[in-house]
């Protein structure tokens, strides 16, 4: 197994599932098996008290995970503060998991992951695209059918394509290495990749190093 001898921030916002602390727990605790540091964020104080409660379980985890309540924000404008005190106050990566359909300011979200990264750093990004079928399948079928998830959850106006996320991204000093589709199976409950990304998909970009001018003298 792969190390990751690095820190992470993990960004979670989402409230599709209605389990955020959970959701948030879970998937912080492989990041720190790989050998990550990781800071858990959201903004509901609640959610992080329940996330904390689930790693005290895990005694290998205490030191490397921790948990705040703000959003990416609030730990920005932070930064020369309290995150300045553990180096210069940058992350080597940014997980973003099911948030950004749900924001009313991408671009500000977008600015904010530029600005906590380290050169070269990566952001992974989890969404869904803003298709006819993620409208049917995501709202109609998902919420006011299956009752998947609660009458209300997504608004389609806040879905976004691959192609407009990435043009977004490259705007903000992003670089997209890739996109690969996903689905999800609600017998099983497992999700798997594929090459269709009308309904979700994984995106993973790279902070554009900012190198020096060359010296013309």
């Amino acid at each position: 197994m792969a190390s990751l001898p690095t820190s992470h921030v993990f960004v979670e916002e989402d409230q599709t599932y209605g389990c955020r602390a959970t959701r948030l727990s879970l998937s912080n605790k492989p990041l720190c098996r790989l050998g990550a540091n990781v800071l858990g964020i959201d903004p509901v104080a609640d959610s992080i008290g329940t996330a904390q409660l689930h790693s005290s379980f895990d005694p290998d985890l205490h030191h490397v995970i921790r948990y705040k309540a703000c959003t990416l924000e609030e730990l920005l404008g932070e930064e020369g503060a309290e995150e300045a005190e553990e180096g210069d106050g940058k992350f080597d990566a940014i997980v973003a998991s099911e948030v950004v359909e749900h924001l009313a300011d991408l671009e500000t979200f977008t600015f904010c992951c530029s600005n906590m990264l380290k050169p070269g750093g990566s952001l992974f990004i989890t969404t869904i695209n803003k298709t006819r079928l993620s409208y049917v399948l995501g709202i109609i079928v998902a919420e006011q059918l299956l009752r998947i998830v609660p009458s209300g959850t997504h608004d389609w106006d806040k879905f976004i394509s691959p192609v407009a996320l990435e043009r977004l991204l490259e705007s903000n000093s992003f670089s997209v290495q890739s996109i690969r589709g996903m689905l999800y199976n609600p017998l099983s409950g497992n999700w798997s990749w594929t090459n269709n990304t009308d309904i979700n998909y994984a995106l993973h970009a790279l902070k554009v190093s900012e190198e020096p001018l060359p010296d013309l003298d």
